[in-house]
């Protein structure tokens, strides 16, 4: 499988490709600024949009969390519908430094086909953006069960954060992390024994990933490096979580994603919760 991010350089050459590979625009925010309204008004030529909400996720409840998993059933048609069909290759971007777009190729490259996410995003497009809706001929996607060797629920999270072999990561900011703000989940606070790695500490000032060095720094702090049994990587609901999983891939550090994230464990009033750093 190819890396999990691509440069704009590398993409144009891709798009000139007897195959090329299908541009999805995967932009979201929590408090609504970015959505479909804004891909609309402007994204890269020949780009389809995917919605978090309804193609990337299932039906929120207090069990699962905000952004549960959609079924392998629902994902695979929703990307049908989009014209995503089973052998294309996939790159996404959002407008956050692909942190929302992760959660599309985390997902794809976890059942086995190919995906990156473009470092920079529209920002890095060397060409005009193009506006209106983009549609692709529908086809019919191959649903595949997601791996459970690449997923942790809430149990194993639990006994992950204190074995001493699995790293669990936040990849939350700092003040959420540490319970000092709050603004969508039932309480503040993160799961005991976690470590924090924010998203935004793996992109540079112009919104590209890293390089490898800075990012096993980062690695290294917060002990991504020596851990036996790999990483745990969680955050609000199970979205730019994917984001610090690909960035690790990126330096042979493979993981599993907790998709019910904070929003799920912290709707739990027995699951315990740790404030500060």
């Amino acid at each position: 499988m190819t890396p999990p991010f691509v440069t704009v350089t590398a993409l144009v050459a891709e798009l000139r490709a007897a195959r090329p590979p299908v541009v999805a625009d995967v932009r979201w925010a929590l408090d609504g600024s970015e959505g479909h309204h804004t891909y609309v008004a402007g994204h890269l030529p020949g780009a389809v949009y995917v919605d978090l909400e309804t193609d990337l996720s299932g039906p929120a409840t207090v069990r699962d969390g905000r952004h549960p998993l959609p079924s392998p059933e629902r994902f695979a048609q929703a990307l049908g519908a989009r014209g995503i069909g089973d052998g294309d290759r996939v790159v996404a971007y959002d407008v956050l430094g692909g942190v929302v777009a992760a959660r599309l190729v985390w997902l794809l490259r976890a059942i086995g086909h190919d995906a990156a996410v473009l470092s920079g995003g529209p920002a890095a497009w060397p060409g005009p953006l193009e506006r209106g809706e983009v549609t692709r001929p529908a086809t019919v996607r191959t649903p595949v069960p997601w791996p459970e060797t690449r997923l942790a629920d809430a149990d194993a999270v639990a006994v992950a954060a204190t074995s001493g072999e699995v790293v669990v990561l936040d990849a939350r900011e700092g003040p959420r992390f540490r319970g000092e703000h709050e603004p969508v989940d039932a309480r503040p606070g993160h799961v005991p024994g976690a470590r924090n790695l924010p998203t935004s500490t793996l992109l540079s000032a112009d919104g590209r990933l890293c390089d490898a060095a800075a990012i096993r720094v980062q690695a290294e702090q917060v002990g991504a490096l020596e851990a036996s049994e790999g990483v745990v990587a969680y955050c609000g609901s199970g979205v730019t979580a994917c984001f610090d999983l690909l960035a690790l891939e990126t330096i042979g550090i493979r993981g599993r994603l907790f998709p019910g994230s904070w929003s799920a464990w912290a709707a739990d009033p027995a699951r315990p919760a740790s404030t500060g750093r």
